[in-house]
């Protein structure tokens, strides 16, 4: 753990809390209605356009019912929409390599992974997606399940900041406006900049390169060939990097995502690439401290983030670092830490980081194997996500996550002092409370019952590649990502298996509709309902919601909820993965 990384990583919070305010400041503009940007010359056109295109009035309002409906009838048709583009692939345009439509259980597995933010791949994209289907049906959804999130964020924070209404906002001018003011605009520059630092940006063929030593390759049964060629992928890589990272999308272009030097060729991008990742996250924690008047609560939300994912980096850090305690005992690679899965020219601590910062938010794209981190090291990303994706987490999916949990702090200060629960003015009641829980309680059932069914079904065990408590990380890894629609893996369980077998496509994919839209409802029923209770002054025993104390209790129950839904589950896998490394045996 050297000086120049502990520079790194003040350098990037510093820069995360310098951006953080503009940002919400924008932000603020872009969610509200009649807020004024500088590119109101140019998108407003369209974006009265687009009103007119869908039929809505844009200054019609809806209450948590209809802001739920158009949200779900929206997903669904992008849902059907993006699944037919990649069953008839092999008919559509943009296919140079000829590549085949998907099957139906991995279409299914894709389109869903798609629509709900989390771009899960059962496949690797360069040998399985053609140009259309990468830029039609796959980044429609980088955008607008982006753009969803947020909206739902902003109705939330809406629903506590107003009072005496039923109206949450309108669906549809959220994500209009998500889309043109924020997300295309700031996409656009990113990928210039990503084009600069040497990402390829084009429409070729895939390039054949012969290679310096040819390679004797033998598939199961069939007879060993030399192969003396290698395919390099080619593509429109800048402009769907750009959107899947400031998305929180997460998706590679190519099988090994962020660690290919098309995807993130230069230090520079790779740390743009992480800050970009936390940018539109931390900007909505601005941006609820201005809509519900007390930008001290905004920024404390903000810092029980921070200190979440601080000392998640540090431990991951530090576990890296400190190798695999095998080879110690065999005297091995002792001063150089962890090296296996990762890219020589990130080394430790950049793998680490980076691990931890995409899975804090809720995005996914990696530049390093999870699946070679020690046991403790792998352990961090798997929490992170368990938590509920709410260090940062995905744009807009990670401040409401978040804000459920403020409602339980709030909650539990409540009864501590045995007052009714006020939160920002609003007394909390049974209602609000068993819509957080029930939020909670269904990834944590999707999550632990997917698991133990695999577990103990030939289909589960079979797609593994290690035994023992890491294959069970692998399989807990996976429901995890798939449920918080992180969409990052443990790369020994394999998915999509040559046989065909359709379980895990199929399983993953409905957790992650449940981590999605079950986890929405209740949110914005819970927003609906604050929403419609009239603001009181503080008393003298109101808890406040800004502060030390409260950023320790918000840390706390976040940690609290964790720990007790997860850790047997942990302790069966990296934890007794560890004690089993320590005593020198790998199962």
């Amino acid at each position: 753990m050297h000086a120049k990384d502990w520079i790194q990583l003040m350098l990037f919070l510093g820069v995360l809390a310098a951006i953080t305010k503009p940002l919400g400041i924008y932000l603020s503009k872009v969610l509200d209605p009649e807020g004024k940007t500088w590119l109101d010359p140019v998108l407003k056109p369209l974006e009265r356009l687009s009103y007119r295109v869908m039929g809505t009035e844009p200054k019609k309002e809806q209450d948590w019912k209809g802001y739920t409906l158009a949200m779900l009838v929206f997903s669904l048709t992008g849902l059907v929409f993006t699944y037919a583009i990649l069953r008839l692939q092999h008919l559509l345009p943009m296919n140079p390599e000829g590549l085949p439509g998907l099957s139906p259980a991995l279409a299914f597995n894709t389109a869903v992974s798609f629509t709900t933010n989390t771009n899960w791949q059962s496949y690797g994209g360069e040998g399985t997606m053609s140009y259309f289907s990468q830029m039609v049906g796959l980044s429609f959804h980088n955008f607008v399940s982006a753009a969803t999130g947020i909206g739902i964020a902003a109705a939330l924070v809406r629903g506590i900041a107003r009072q005496t209404t039923s109206s949450l906002g309108n669906f549809w001018v959220d994500l209009v406006r998500c889309t043109y003011y924020l997300l295309l605009p700031i996409c656009a520059a990113l990928a210039v900049f990503l084009v600069s630092q040497g990402m390829i940006q084009n429409f070729k063929s895939y390039d054949v390169a012969q290679v310096v030593e040819p390679q004797v390759v033998q598939v199961e049964d069939a007879e060993a060939t030399t192969v003396g060629t290698q395919k390099i992928a080619q593509g429109p890589m800048a402009s769907q990097v750009a959107i899947k990272m400031l998305g929180t999308n997460g998706g590679g272009f190519v099988n090994a995502n962020a660690a290919h030097p098309y995807e993130n060729p230069t230090p520079l991008s790779n740390f743009v690439q992480m800050l970009s990742i936390f940018a539109i996250g931390s900007g909505l924690t601005w941006y609820l401290g201005k809509a519900t008047g007390n930008q001290g609560h905004g920024w404390s939300v903000w810092a029980a983030m921070m200190v979440l994912f601080v000392a998640g980096t540090l431990g991951c850090w530090w576990a890296e670092a400190r190798g695999n305690p095998i080879h110690h005992g065999l005297g091995l690679a002792m001063a150089d830490g962890n090296f296996e899965g990762k890219e020589v020219r990130f080394g430790i601590f950049n793998s680490s980081l980076f691990a931890v910062v995409t899975t804090a938010a809720s995005c996914g794209a990696v530049n390093s194997m999870h699946d070679s981190f020690t046991a403790l090291g792998g352990l961090v990303p798997l929490f992170m996500m368990e938590l509920g994706e709410v260090v940062i987490g995905g744009v807009g999916a990670g401040l409401y996550g978040m804000l459920v949990f403020v409602v339980l702090a709030v909650f539990i200060a409540g009864l501590m002092v045995g007052r009714t629960p006020e939160y920002l003015g609003k007394k909390i009641n049974a209602f609000e409370v068993k819509m957080a829980m029930l939020s909670l309680l269904v990834l944590t059932l999707t999550i632990l019952g997917f698991t133990a069914w695999a577990s103990v079904s030939d289909w589960g065990l079979a797609g593994l590649n290690n035994a023992g408590p890491h294959g069970f990380s692998e399989m807990l890894y996976a429901y995890s990502s798939a449920t918080a629609n992180n969409g990052s893996a443990f790369g020994g369980l394999t998915a999509n298996p040559a046989s065909g077998d359709p379980h895990y496509n199929v399983t993953l994919g409905v957790a992650m509709l449940v981590g999605r839209f079950l986890m929405i409802v209740p949110i914005l029923a819970m927003a609906g309902s604050l929403a419609k209770k009239k603001t009181s002054p503080p008393g003298p025993g109101t808890f406040p919601v800004s502060g030390g104390t409260f950023v320790v209790l918000l840390i706390g129950t976040v940690l609290l909820v964790g720990a007790l839904n997860f850790l047997p589950a942990l302790a069966l896998g990296p934890i007794v993965e560890h004690f089993l490394m320590l005593g020198g045996n790998l199962f």
